[in-house]
């Protein structure tokens, strides 16, 4: 179907004659006649006239054609979003302040979401505070955890780590290791827990140390204090503490202190 039978029909539809037609487009009925028959056609001003007069487009009008809705516009997302689906939930906000390059907070939680920032939250986190499944940063808290000051977590590596396994200067967990480590089972140059072995000084259930040993079963040092399972008191008590401040004169004063903390039952 082309123009002149659209004009046709649109013109019968509404009820029109030629003539009546012609009138409201202010033209003569000779040249709606002449439109018709395809000898020629309306100019721009009367296509734009016919369309808006049957309420069609002039897409319509000149080629039968609907126009094709334009694309919808992408989202655009600046600093917070949520996403949900069958198996997956996300949601993410970053600062727009920086420092270094890096936005001062950044919140990634969702599968794998990887959050970077002075102050960094996600399922891997890496910042100066760092708080994740997976931390890495000055001080961090996770379920792995590496922190070059503070480490806490399941698994935990840092100057001061304290966790499940901890590795550190200063080691405290289930298993630790370090200078000085304090956990069920531990291993260091000073070390207490449940079993304790140290290259100094170990106080603890079972204790192994290259200087003092302190404990209920106790191997391997120069000077050994065997601790009844009632505990030590009175005399035995302070010669124990006296052994231990002796033995960690090198070592700075929290470290005795921590270590006599082991002799109360």
């Amino acid at each position: 179907m082309n123009l002149r039978d659209r004009l046709f029909d649109l013109r019968r539809q509404a009820g029109l004659s030629q003539e009546e037609l012609a009138n409201l487009l202010g033209v003569t009925r000779q040249a709606v006649q002449k439109w018709e028959a395809g000898l020629s056609r309306p100019d721009m001003d009367n296509l734009v006239s016919l369309a808006n007069y049957f309420k069609v487009s002039l897409d319509f009008l000149v080629t039968g054609k609907e126009p094709s809705p334009p694309p919808s516009p992408a989202p655009t997302i600046v600093n917070n979003y949520y996403h949900e689906g069958p198996d997956r939930w996300h949601y993410e906000y970053k600062s727009k302040r920086t420092l270094f390059g890096l936005p001062l907070v950044h919140v990634n939680l969702g599968r794998n979401a990887w959050a970077r920032g002075i102050v960094a939250i996600g399922s891997i986190a890496t910042g100066a505070v760092a708080l994740g499944g997976v931390a890495f940063g000055l001080f961090s808290l996770g379920c792995v955890s590496l922190g070059l000051l503070l480490a806490l977590g399941a698994v935990s590596l840092g100057a001061v780590s304290i966790g499940g396994i901890a590795v550190g200067l200063l080691a405290w967990g289930g298993i630790a290791m370090g200078w000085l480590a304090i956990g069920g089972m531990s291993l260091g140059t000073y070390a207490a827990g449940g079993a304790a072995v140290a290259s100094e000084v170990a106080v603890g259930g079972a204790a192994v140390a290259g200087q003092l040993a302190v404990g209920m079963d106790v191997d391997g040092a120069a000077k050994t204090i065997l601790v009844p399972l009632e505990g030590l008191k009175g005399a035995d008590l302070d010669a124990a503490r006296a052994a231990i401040d002796a033995a960690c004169a090198e070592a700075p004063g929290f470290v005795p202190w921590l270590l006599k903390l082991f002799l109360t039952p």
